[in-house]
C-alpha cells in the first residue's frame, strides 16, 4: 500500500489527506501546532491517524511521499532532512494535480489574485460551465477532487505552493505582476521571488496559454529564463508590447474582438482594469464568447477586503481594503480614489518602501491614521498629519471626526495584520463593524 505523509494540517494539508485516503493510500498527518476543532473532526471522520505537537520522523522517512504545507519552509529542519535523504516534499496543489481530470485555470501574483481568480470564476459559473474555485480561497484543491470532481479547476496560488511543485501544468496560467512581498523567505530577493512566481508555466506545452502583465519590469526579467513551451499572451493599459487584450478608455479589447465596458463593473481602480483584462484572455483561451462574459463581468460583485465599499454615513464612503498588506496593493488603492482621503495604515511591516507613494499620498490623502505598529517609519517619510491609535474602533472614530462630506476613509494598510489582528479578515471585519456601529 503507498504510504503518503502530510506536513501540516490546514485545509491542504487535510484535504490532501482526505484524497490520499480516497485513493487506498495509508495515511498519516502530523502538525507541531495545535489542529483547529474542525479538522480534528473531519481527521476523525474519516479514520485518518494524526498527531499534534510533535513530528514523528520515522512516519516521514517511511513515506513514498510527503504533502508539506505552504506555511512550511524548505529550512525547517525536517524538510532539510527529508530533502537530503531523497525523500519527495511536494504541495498540495502538485499532489492534487497528478489526480485531477478538467481543465485547470491557475493565477497567481503579488497582488490581485483573489479578484481575478473569483472574477474568472463567476464568469464561468454564470456561462452555466461546471467549475469549481479551489487554491487559496474556496477548498483546497485536493478536498475538492475527492469531494467533488469539476470541468474545471479555477486555482489561485501563491509562490510558497509554487516552491513545491514538480509535474503542475496548467492548462491556463496567468502571472498578474511581481511585486515586492514575502521577500523574508526568499532571503531578500525579489529575483528569487518572481523565480517561485514564473514556475507556474515550467512545465506548460505548446497548446496551453500563459497570460502576463506586458508592462511589468520583474515578469520580463523572468521571462528570459522560463521554462515551458505555452502560447504568451500579455494584457496591459496600452498595446506597448503587442498586447493581446489592452483598455481604451473604459473599454476592454482584445485582439480575438472581445470587447467589455468596464464602467458597467462594480469594481474600482486602473488595476481592477488589469486583473478584468487579464480574466478577459484567460476566458477566451478556455472557450467562453463575449456574450457568455458579458453577464459574468457586469454582475460579479466587489471581493471582501479588496477595495471593498463598506458604507456611505453622513456623505463619508468607508473602503475596506485590508488586504493590502504590501505598498504596492495599497498604491492601487490610493490611485482609485477620487475623494479626498483619510488615510489608515500600519501594521507589520515586511520591509516597505513608502517612497513609492510619496506623489500618491500628496495627491489623495488628507489625514494618515496609523494602527498599530509603523507610525515612526510612517511619520518620518510623509510630511502629511498622522495620528497612531491602538484599535481599529478608535481607528474609525477618529477617522469619522476628522472626516467630511465628500471624503472617503480608506483602510488599506500596506502592512501585516498580526500585531493587533489574528489575519487580514479580522482586520476588515472590525474596520467593517466598526463603520457599521457608526450613527
Amino acid at each position: 500500500m503507498r504510504k503518503t505523509a502530510i506536513l501540516g494540517a490546514g485545509e491542504s494539508g487535510v484535504g490532501a489527506a482526505i484524497l490520499a485516503k480516497q485513493l487506498g493510500h495509508q495515511v498519516w498527518v502530523s502538525d507541531r501546532g495545535e489542529i483547529s476543532d474542525r479538522f480534528r473532526s473531519v481527521l476523525t471522520e474519516y479514520q485518518i491517524p494524526f498527531e499534534t505537537g510533535v513530528h514523528t520522523d520515522a512516519q516521514f522517512f517511511d513515506a513514498d511521499v510527503i504533502v508539506k504545507s505552504p506555511g512550511i519552509p524548505d529550512t525547517a529542519p525536517l524538510v532539510q532532512r527529508l530533502k537530503h535523504a531523497g525523500k519527495s516534499v511536494i504541495s498540495e496543489i502538485e499532489f492534487a494535480f497528478r489526480h485531477a481530470q478538467g481543465t485547470v485555470v491557475a493565477i497567481t501574483g503579488s497582488n490581485g489574485k483573489t479578484t481575478t481568480t473569483s472574477l474568472i470564476h463567476h464568469v464561468m459559473v454564470t456561462a452555466g460551465k461546471d467549475a469549481a474555485l479551489v487554491g487559496n480561497i474556496g477548498r483546497s484543491f485536493a478536498w475538492q477532487i475527492a469531494d467533488q470532481p469539476a470541468a474545471y479547476y479555477v486555482l489561485e496560488v501563491s509562490s510558497f505552493q509554487l516552491d513545491d511543485i514538480e509535474q503542475f501544468q496548467p492548462d491556463v496560467a496567468l502571472l498578474l505582476n511581481i511585486t515586492p512581498d514575502h521577500l523574508d523567505r526568499y532571503g531578500g530577493s525579489i529575483k528569487r521571488y518572481g523565480a517561485a512566481k514564473m514556475r507556474i508555466s515550467e512545465n506548460q506545452t505548446a497548446d496551453q496559454t500563459l497570460i502576463v502583465y506586458g508592462d511589468d519590469a520583474e515578469i520580463a526579467d523572468q521571462m528570459q529564463q522560463r521554462k515551458g513551451d505555452s502560447l504568451v499572451k500579455r494584457f496591459g493599459f496600452e498595446q506597448t508590447h503587442g498586447e493581446d487584450a489592452w483598455t481604451e478608455g473604459h473599454w476592454l479589447k482584445s485582439r480575438k474582438g472581445t470587447e467589455l465596458d468596464f464602467s458597467k463593473m462594480k469594481v474600482l481602480g486602473p488595476h481592477n482594469q488589469l486583473n478584468a483584462l487579464a480574466a478577459m484572455l484567460a476566458l477566451e483561451a478556455v472557450g467562453l464568447s463575449q456574450q457568455e462574459m458579458e453577464a459574468g463581468f457586469y454582475g460579479f460583485q466587489p471581493i471582501e477586503h479588496r477595495l471593498e465599499p463598506v458604507s456611505e454615513v453622513n456623505g463619508v464612503l468607508y473602503i475596506n481594503d485590508s488586504k493590502a498588506t504590501n505598498v504596492d496593493a495599497a498604491k492601487h488603492a490610493l490611485a482609485s480614489m477620487d475623494r479626498p482621503t483619510v488615510w489608515m495604515v500600519g501594521g507589520v511591516d515586511k520591509g516597505n518602501d513608502y517612497t513609492e507613494i510619496l506623489d500618491l499620498v500628496e495627491e489623495h490623502v488628507k489625514l494618515i491614521i496609523v494602527v498599530g505598529e509603523g507610525s515612526e517609519k510612517i511619520s518620518h517619510t510623509f510630511s502629511k498629519e498622522w495620528i497612531h491609535v491602538k484599535s481599529m474602533q478608535e481607528a474609525v472614530r477618529v477617522a469619522q471626526e476628522r472626516s467630511e462630506p465628500g471624503d472617503a476613509v480608506l483602510l488599506s494598510p500596506a502592512c501585516a495584520s498580526f500585531d493587533l489582528f489574528r489575519n487580514y479578515m479580522d482586520r476588515g471585519n472590525q474596520f467593517r463593524d466598526a463603520v457599521l456601529s457608526l450613527q
